[in-house]
């Protein structure tokens, strides 16, 4: 029996849908949130979990801690989809949603490095691992959830709202941030304060399972149970079953690895930019972020509505080419607007380091190697935002506009000395690294790049949950989509913050980490190109 056809023999309600469509929307925002507000409180987190002197290492590792979230979510995809093929879509992502609302709320409870020592990250690492077992499960469940309740004519746009809630999460971690901050004094909230966000995840948990506990079971599931059709073995049926390799390769490549780097470029890096090397302020940057992905949140049903119409692959493909072309100016305008003092010095004042050895090694106190001085000076210039250009000496030196700086031999022995030695020599010729707040004009236009960026997003994110269940068959399905979903953005975007953050590190360019995310990209609209279906949207069977 086809889909349409299982739908059409028990087709829902429109209060059911909409029950359906809220329920899913609503864990999915509940369950990013609890992911999501560890990069958004990185920095505490960092100086709570992750002390060093080294303030680029600090954020490496917190980034680190992300990333290793994100790795573990392939097995939560595996675990998670053999269950929803076998036992059910709606059973499976109840356990998921459960395990989330859990290891958030731990995250909140956990003493400081400074109470514990080295338990403390290790058992932030724990919790990060189970959010992501629980995320490998999630998106897959709640997608497919309302996509087997959709008609044909409606599957993009009631699935959009599968990934308008991951930006809802998102957006739900910056105004809970916000919130607390406003009714915390700030000394407060460094302190202690920043653990109420993950202690609220229990009351979303217990909304969200109210929520998805009065839902039944999707009618395509029910009618594959009904005449015995579900897989033994949906794991290993989604790599024997005829052409699903070459589906879940376009999946990963094509379509995942395409949106999830456009996605955490748009929200994570641009949060990590501004907040960071721009030196914006921080309540600033998280209320620009939140206007920003609140309106963004709309374009993901615009282009799941639109994608009802031409197909999924179009917008997929538009995004894809735009974002070649207008990620790198779209940060660079971010840039001048956020700190134009910045930028303006840095043209006006070059900055040159000269000495042998000049690199740097980001992890060198973490592995108890040695720095050479030239790269404790660099690493300093990079987590301040300072561009420069490096020459090759047999001395170690620091020149402003040609004009050398002293360095004091204790800077090389105390990081905290030696950043403000040199920020300090570098404010005199020009340079501000007070924290900025940009005129309003100014501010606007960073709502207005950060929209674009949203744009760029919602056009490869907006029909992935439609297009995903169109690609694979009903009884493996769960699995089939799951799998590639979360190794690529397991993989490829959940380790984008720290990949481009190495980079950043390693050549001394706040801009270099957006390599990554066009060379993802790149690569993946060529496999788009190639792999996914062109013509109208259609259920599996038209496609077999």
């Amino acid at each position: 029996m086809s889909e349409s056809a299982a739908l059409a023999q028990r087709e829902p309600t429109d209060e059911e849908i909409r029950l359906v469509i809220a329920a899913s929307s609503a864990g999915t925002v509940f369950e990013w949130y609890d992911f999501f507000i560890y990069g958004t409180l990185a920095g505490l987190i960092g100086a709570a979990f992750f002390p060093s002197g080294n303030e680029t290492l600090q954020l490496l590792l917190v980034w680190a801690g992300f990333a290793v979230g994100f790795g573990f979510r392939p097995l939560g995809a595996i675990l998670f989809g053999f269950l929803g093929d076998r036992l059910g879509r709606k059973y499976t992502f109840l356990i998921t949603v459960t395990l989330m609302g859990v290891a958030t709320a731990g995250v909140g409870m956990i003493p400081s490095a400074a109470s514990i020592g080295i338990a403390a990250p290790i058992i932030v690492i724990g919790f990060r691992i189970l959010q992501g077992l629980a995320l490998g499960g999630e998106y897959g469940g709640a997608a497919i959830y309302v996509a087997e309740h959709a008609p044909l004519e409606k599957r993009g746009f009631y699935t959009s709202f599968i990934q308008a809630s991951v930006v809802g999460g998102f957006v739900l971690s910056i105004a809970v941030v916000l919130t607390c901050r406003l009714l915390i004094p700030e000394d407060e909230f460094t302190a202690w304060g920043w653990r109420m966000p993950f202690l609220l995840s229990i009351v979303l948990l217990a909304i969200s399972l109210w929520m998805r506990l009065k839902l039944n079971e999707s009618p395509v599931f029910q009618a594959m149970k009904a005449e015995g059709r579900t897989a033994p073995n949906p794991f290993a049926e989604s790599f024997r079953y005829p052409g699903n390799k070459k589906r879940i390769f376009v999946a990963l490549f094509g379509i995942t690895g395409v949106l999830t780097t456009i996605w955490y470029t748009a929200f994570f890096s641009s949060l990590s930019f501004l907040r960071g090397p721009m030196r914006m302020d921080e309540q600033l940057v998280e209320i620009v972020l939140f206007v920003a992905g609140l309106i963004a949140m709309s374009f993901y049903l615009v282009v799941g509505r639109w994608s009802d119409r031409i197909g999924r692959k179009k917008p997929i493909i538009v995004g894809a080419m735009l974002t070649l072309v207008l990620l790198f100016p779209m940060f660079w305008g971010m840039g001048k607007l956020a700190n134009p003092a910045l930028a303006e010095a840095a043209e006006v004042n070059p900055v040159v380091v000269s000495g042998a050895q000049c690199s740097t090694d980001p992890f060198a106190e973490l592995f108890d190697r040695e720095q050479t001085d030239c790269g404790k000076l660099l690493e300093t210039l990079t987590a301040n935002g300072v561009a420069y250009s490096v020459e090759r000496s047999d001395h170690l030196a620091l020149t402003v506009a040609e004009e050398p700086i002293a360095l004091d031999p204790s800077w090389f022995e105390d990081g905290a000395a030696r950043r403000a030695g040199v920020l300090a020599a570098l404010e005199t010729r020009g340079f501000d690294f007070s924290r900025q707040s940009p005129p309003l004009l100014n501010v606007l236009g960073i709502v207005a790049l950060l929209l674009g960026l949203g744009v760029l997003s919602a056009l490869t994110y907006g029909s992935v949950a439609a297009l995903l269940a169109e690609m694979f068959p009903p009884q493996i399905r769960y699995s089939s989509m799951s799998i590639p979903y979360h190794i690529g953005a397991g993989y490829l975007g959940g380790f984008l913050p720290l990949i481009s953050g190495i980079i950043v590190a390693r050549t001394g360019d706040v801009y270099a980490g957006l390599w990554y995310t066009w060379a993802v990209v790149a690569f993946g609209v060529v496999v788009a190109w190639w792999g996914i279906p062109d013509g109208p949207p259609r259920d599996f069977e038209a496609d077999a």
